[in-house]
């Protein structure tokens, strides 16, 4: 919602928390109200996206961008770095792949972070998903080559953890 623009830039303009992902540095209130209006006006068929809200405060979402021709999602998660080894991303994560298989009937879920982000692939090896491979190159951050661990899991693979 609009009314979170603020929420977004405080975690947002935190360089750490941008280390690993494309966004603006400075991060700007300009960059913030962008964001929250993109959010608000995509399809939510194609790409639902939960927001992560802790003391009543946004401090990340969660999001999955789906190919329906084949079932198949791919996961996208960031949260607040004073939220970071709390357990919330897991949990957060957790019920939006279940979600995804329980509603939409998915028949998998995937996701890929740089290999150096160990924080975000603990949390899929922690939810049961399964490392894949390893992408050389696949992109750049930061004008830097980036290569990507690639997980996934499979809707007869998924047992939601239990918390």
């Amino acid at each position: 919602m609009i009314e979170d623009v603020n929420d977004v830039l405080d975690y947002a303009s935190d360089t750490e928390w941008a280390r690993f992902l494309p966004v603006a540095s400075p991060y700007t209130v300009r960059d913030a109200e962008e964001f929250v209006t993109r959010q608000i006006l995509k399809n939510w068929d194609d790409r639902p996206r939960f927001a992560i809200e802790f003391d009543g405060v946004v401090v990340g979402s969660v999001k999955l961008t789906i190919e329906k021709a084949l079932s198949i999602a791919s996961l996208r998660y960031s949260i607040a770095r004073p939220c970071w080894n709390r357990g919330l991303m897991t949990e957060a994560v957790t019920a939006v792949v279940g979600w995804g298989f329980e509603e939409l009937g998915l028949l998998k879920v995937c996701s890929r972070m740089d290999v150096e982000n160990v924080g975000s692939w603990r949390v899929m090896e922690k939810i049961g998903m399964t490392r894949e491979g390893t992408l050389r190159s696949q992109g750049v951050n930061s004008g830097l080559p980036q290569e990507c661990h690639v997980y996934g899991v499979s809707r007869s693979e998924w047992k939601a953890p239990n918390g």
